[in-house]
């Protein structure tokens, strides 16, 4: 796990950042041939925009440069991904099955 580094551009401070990805996987599919995905595990809480409570709190600006951060880093997977031939998923809760 974490074993592959995706740079991608932070918006919030305009640097390069290293993205480590959770997990790397291969699944051979039912035609025999081998599919590689890059997979992130997030809470689903952290894939959408936070909503707005009226004011800019801390909390509030807290989790929307986090989600800030987490777009730039899932773009960048995305095209790291696809340049390889691979593919990028998130997985939440949901898809595990947790809620």
């Amino acid at each position: 796990s974490e074993e592959t580094v995706v740079p991608y551009r932070c918006p919030t401070d305009d640097r390069i950042h290293r993205y480590f990805v959770d997990f790397q996987i291969q699944v051979r599919q039912t035609t025999g041939l081998l599919k590689t995905y890059l997979i992130e595990v997030k809470p689903a809480n952290q894939t959408v925009p936070p909503v707005y409570p009226g004011k800019q709190t801390k909390r509030y600006i807290t989790e929307s440069m986090t989600f800030i951060k987490n777009q730039a880093k899932w773009k960048a997977a995305t095209e790291y991904a696809k340049d390889r031939g691979w593919e990028f998923k998130i997985i939440t809760e949901h898809e595990l099955g947790i809620k």
